[in-house]
C-alpha cells in the first residue's frame, strides 16, 4: 500500500488508487489509527451486506465484523480481526477467516492484513486484504473426507453400520445439517432407505425415511436417471411439479432446507443407489460439489458391492451345504437300496432274460455312479466340517504312487506313464486319503489325454517337503478358468464342450484332502498343451 499522508485523506482523495481498488474482486478494508474504517471497496461492501456506491453507512463497522468466525467457526471479536491487529503492528500473513451470515452459505476467505505508517514511521492505519478460497478449502476439506470415509468402511462389518459415520463425515465437510443414503433391494426392486444423518437437532418427523418413487423428486429422478441432480433453490424451483414432488418440497421448506444435490451410487456400470444432500442456504459452485461428493459416492459403492458380493457367497455357500445335507440324507440310503436290488435282479435274470439283465445291470451301473458322486460330496462336507479325521500314519508315498501307476496300467487302454520315483519317500499322512488323490489327478491325466499321450508322475523330495507332479499332454483348461477348477461342481467349457463326463468333484475333494495334510495343490499350463498338476505336502506331516 503506497503511504499518502494521513491513511483517511489517502483513500478518500486518491483517485487513481480508489479506482484501482474499486476494481479489485478481493475484498480491501482500511482503517485510520483511530481504528475507524474509513476505506471499503465493492467487493467489501458486498460481503459486509450495503450498498456498494456512496458514503459508508454509520453501522458499516458492525456490519463487516458481526459475521466474522474463527476457522473453528468460533464468532470473532473485532478486536481479533486481522484489521485491527494489524493496527497494533502485527503482520498478518494468510490466515483463514470465515463469514457466516444467516440465510448464506458459509464462505472462507485467506486474508491479509498490515499497517499503513506514515513518512515518520508511526501507525496511521491499517488495511486488510482478503482472497475467497472457499472452493479450495472445500477440496482441501473434502479429501480429508475421503480419508475419513475410508476409514470408516474399512471398519464396518455393513452398511448399516458405516452410513451414519460415512453421512457425518459428508456434512461435515460441505458445512450441511442433513443427508441420507438409499440403495436399491435387489427382492423388490424399490429404492430404499439405509440410512441418515442429521446435525439440525430438529425431529426428524416425515423428513428421512420415505421410499422414493422412480422418476419423482430429486432422489427419484437420480434413481431413473443415474445423472447427479442439483436444485439451488426447492422453494423456486418449476421442474418439481407432481403431488408427490410437492409434498416432498413442502417437508424440506418446513425443516429449513433450501438446496439439496443427490448424486447415483454405482460399482462401474451398475446403479446401486443414490447419496442425497441437503442445505438450509442456496449453494453455488454445483460443479465443483457434484464432482467432490461423486467420489464419496463411489467408495460407497464399491463398500457395497463387496458386501453384496461377500453375502452372495455366504448364500451360496449355505446353499452347497444344504444340497450336501440333501445328498447325504435324501439320496443316499435309497441308491444303495436300489444298488442292491438292482445287482439282485441282473444275477436272478443271468441264463434266462437276456434283456432283464442287461436293463438291471445298467440301473446297477448307473445308481453306483450316483451313490459315487453322494459319497465324494458326503467326504467333502464331513472334510471342509472337520467332521472327517485324518487317520495319520507313517506312509511311502512313492510305494502309493507307484502301485496307483501299476494299476492303472493293468486297467487296460493305450496308455503311457513315464515315472520318476525314488525307491522310498516317508512321510506322516493318511494312506487311504493319499490315495484318492493320486487315482483322481491320474484318472484326470488319461482322462483327458488323447489316447497314447504320455503322461509324466515326477516326485521329488527336498528339505521339508514332497513335490508331485503329473503332466499330461490333453486339452488343458482356458486361462481364464483355471482359477476355479478347484470350485465344486466346477468344470472347463472345453470338457463340456466334448461331451466327456464327469462331476467336476475329484479336484475339490483332492484340493480338501491336500490342505488337510497341511500342503498345496496348483494347477499349470504344461506347453504346448495340457496341465501339469502339483502336490507338495510337509515332510513333517499335517498340522495338529
Amino acid at each position: 500500500m503506497v503511504v499518502l499522508g494521513e491513511a483517511a485523506a489517502a483513500l478518500d482523495n486518491g483517485a487513481f488508487l480508489g479506482a484501482l481498488l474499486e476494481s479489485m474482486d478481493a475484498a480491501v478494508i482500511a482503517c485510520d489509527g483511530d481504528g475507524r474504517v474509513v476505506f471499503a471497496n465493492r467487493a467489501m461492501r458486498e460481503l459486509a451486506g450495503v450498498e456498494p456506491d456512496g458514503p459508508l453507512p454509520a453501522d458499516f463497522e458492525r456490519a463487516a465484523f458481526r459475521h466474522l468466525t474463527t476457522p473453528d467457526l468460533r464468532p470473532m471479536t473485532r478486536a481479533e480481526s486481522p484489521l485491527l491487529r494489524a493496527l497494533h503492528g502485527e503482520h498478518v500473513d494468510s490466515e483463514d477467516v470465515l463469514l457466516r451470515r444467516p440465510g448464506h452459505r458459509l464462505r472462507v476467505f485467506d486474508t491479509r492484513a498490515q499497517p499503513i505508517r506514515d513518512p515518520g514511521g508511526a501507525v496511521a492505519g491499517a488495511v486488510s486484504v482478503a482472497h475467497e478460497v472457499t472452493a479450495m478449502r472445500r477440496v482441501e476439506r473434502f479429501r480429508n473426507c475421503h480419508i475419513a470415509v475410508e476409514h470408516v468402511l474399512k471398519k464396518s462389518g455393513s452398511i448399516a453400520e458405516a452410513t451414519p459415520e460415512v453421512l457425518r463425515a459428508v456434512t461435515a465437510t460441505l458445512g450441511w445439517p442433513s443427508a441420507e443414503l438409499y440403495l436399491i433391494d435387489h427382492a423388490s426392486g424399490l429404492l430404499l432407505p439405509a440410512g441418515h444423518w442429521d446435525s439440525s437437532g430438529l425431529e426428524p418427523d416425515e423428513f428421512f425415511g420415505h421410499t422414493p418413487v422412480r422418476g419423482q423428486g430429486i432422489t427419484g429422478r437420480v434413481w431413473e436417471s443415474g445423472r447427479p441432480i442439483w436444485v439451488p433453490d426447492l422453494g423456486r424451483s418449476a421442474d418439481l411439479r407432481t403431488a408427490h414432488e410437492r409434498e416432498r418440497v413442502e417437508i424440506c421448506l418446513r425443516r429449513g432446507v433450501r438446496t439439496a444435490l443427490a448424486v447415483p451410487v454405482r460399482d462401474g456400470g451398475t446403479l446401486l443407489g443414490v447419496l442425497t444432500c441437503y442445505a438450509g442456504t442456496q449453494e453455488y459452485e454445483p460443479d465443483l460439489l457434484t464432482v467432490l461428493l461423486n467420489g464419496v459416492a463411489a467408495q460407497v459403492g464399491i463398500f457395497v458391492a463387496q458386501r453384496r458380493a461377500e453375502e452372495l457367497s455366504r448364500q451360496l455357500a449355505r446353499a452347497q451345504g444344504d444340497f450336501v445335507d440333501l445328498v447325504g440324507h435324501e439320496l443316499r440310503t435309497p441308491l444303495t437300496a436300489i444298488t442292491a436290488n438292482a445287482t439282485l435282479l441282473a444275477d436272478e435274470c443271468a441264463g434266462h432274460d437276456a434283456d432283464c439283465a442287461q436293463m438291471a445291470q445298467v440301473i446297477a451301473r448307473n445308481a453306483g455312479a450316483l451313490q459315487q458322486i453322494a459319497d465324494t460330496l458326503l467326504d467333502l462336507a464331513g472334510l471342509d466340517a472337520g467332521h472327517l479325521a485324518l487317520d495319520v500314519a507313517d506312509v511311502d508315498l512313492a510305494a502309493l504312487v507307484a502301485d496307483a501307476v501299476t494299476r492303472l496300467r493293468h486297467g487296460g487302454g493305450r496308455l503311457t506313464l513315464v515315472t520318476e520315483l525314488p525307491a522310498r519317500l516317508h512321510l506322516p499322512g493318511d494312506i487311504a486319503r493319499l490315495r484318492q488323490v493320486v487315482d483322481d489327478l491320474l484318472s484326470n491325466a488319461v482322462r483327458y489325454s488323447p489316447p497314447g499321450s504320455p503322461v509324466h508322475i515326477t516326485l521329488r523330495a527336498d528339505e521339508s517337503m514332497a513335490d508331485l507332479c503329473i503332466a499330461d499332454g490333453g486339452i488343458g483348461t482356458p486361462p481364464d478358468e483355471r482359477p476355479r477348477v478347484f470350485d465344486r461342481f466346477f468344470r472347463g467349457s472345453n470338457v463340456r464342450h466334448q461331451g466327456t463326463p464327469g462331476s467336476g468333484l475329484g479336484l475339490s475333494l483332492a484340493r480338501a484332502i491336500v490342505l488337510l495334510h497341511g500342503g498345496t495343490i496348483t494347477l499349470a499350463d504344461n506347453k504346448p498343451s495340457g496341465t501339469i498338476v502339483r502336490v507338495r505336502l510337509p515332510l513333517a506331516g499335517p498340522p495338529p
